[in-house]
């Protein structure tokens, strides 16, 4: 396991080694379809507001990675919205009803 941040000394190089890849930069965007391995999993943690057309507002919800690029790479993206958040949310659920069960005597 590798740990990197925005600033890590060759960044794309670390990132293209990975099989895995778990982007929660806060950087809109930052990485780029060609930092990642063929075939990898790449799960984007990342959530926020990025310029285009696509609302009203001209702004939309956009990850960590640049998604158009790297779907053209990886064996498995998750989206943004629509991946990590749901996923987030079916487990707290599932730990709330977990810690309402145990409390019961």
């Amino acid at each position: 396991m590798t740990v990197c941040h925005s600033r890590t000394r060759d960044l794309p190089g670390s990132v293209r080694q990975a099989d895995i890849l778990i982007a929660a930069i806060g950087k809109t965007e930052m990485v780029r379809g060609e930092w990642i391995k063929p075939g990898a999993a790449v799960i984007d943690v990342g959530y926020q507001l990025g310029t285009g057309c696509h609302q009203k507002s001209g702004h939309r919800l956009v990850g960590d990675v640049k998604f158009d690029e790297a779907c053209q790479v990886a064996g498995w993206i998750t989206p943004v919205p629509g991946g990590v958040g749901p996923m987030t949310i079916a487990m707290l659920m599932k730990n709330t009803l977990r810690a309402s069960q145990i409390q019961q005597p």
